[in-house]
């Protein structure tokens, strides 16, 4: 009795149905980030016109709360690797940086390890509120206007914060960096740095709409309840 050998329609059937699966997913993303970019610049644009005012009361009690500028920015990595600078409402004492070194080593420790403190002797009264209510990253709009970051994406990074990616720093940066990311809206600070990661790759791995549609929604119910903010 002759072996019946491997059907090889059937194995071309798979093969096609697998074509046309992995061809509509790459169609399905391209379209995703092309409309992804206008979305951000239509709403951005809004959110610049419509919160002048709220930009301009916040900036003011800052100014008037402690000396310094009204706005802080900082050197962080985007999509591919290229250098942004990320603008906030100044939430410290000036010469912040310079701080860093007078840490106590309990201090030094917890900045090492996630890059900031639960409770920073350098935030300023204001700053604590601003920060407690994500009021000062609004500058950030800007941000995203000029296409440094999306609305949702993973936070950007510092160079240092990098270097933790290991092997998966690629994968990190193939995607624009956002105002709110997976991570903030499941936890942001009460997380550690590792589990941030985690959050920040899954959401590299499976980004659509819909998933931007629940984070951006989730992020405005964390702000309110002012979970996980510091």
């Amino acid at each position: 009795m002759a072996l019946e050998g491997p059907d090889v329609s059937a194995i071309n059937d798979s093969i096609r149905i697998n074509l046309k699966i992995k061809e509509k997913a790459m169609q399905e993303k391209k379209f995703y980030r092309a409309t992804k970019r206008i979305v951000d610049i239509l709403l951005s644009a809004i959110g610049l016109v419509v919160l002048s005012p709220v930009f301009l009361t916040i900036g003011i009690i800052v100014k008037l709360d402690s000396k310094g500028t009204v706005f802080f920015k900082h050197k962080r990595i985007g999509k591919n690797g290229e250098e942004i600078y990320i603008y906030k409402f100044r939430t410290m004492i000036s010469g912040a940086e310079q701080m860093i070194k007078n840490f106590d080593e309990e201090q030094m420790k917890e900045f090492k390890e996630n890059y900031k403190l639960e409770h920073d002797p350098r935030v300023t009264k204001v700053g604590d509120f601003l920060r407690k209510t994500s009021l000062d990253e609004l500058p950030q709009i800007w941000n995203i206007f000029k296409g440094d970051l999306s609305i949702v994406g993973p936070r950007p990074i510092t160079k240092e914060e990098l270097e933790k990616y290991g092997e998966d720093k690629e994968k990190f940066l193939s995607v624009t960096p956002g105002l709110t990311g997976y991570w903030q809206a499941n936890g942001r600070s009460s997380t550690t740095y590792e589990e941030r990661m985690a959050m920040e790759l899954y959401y590299v791995d499976n980004c659509s709409w819909k998933m931007d549609v629940k984070i951006f929604f989730k992020t405005i119910i964390s702000v309110i309840k002012k979970e996980g903010a510091m």
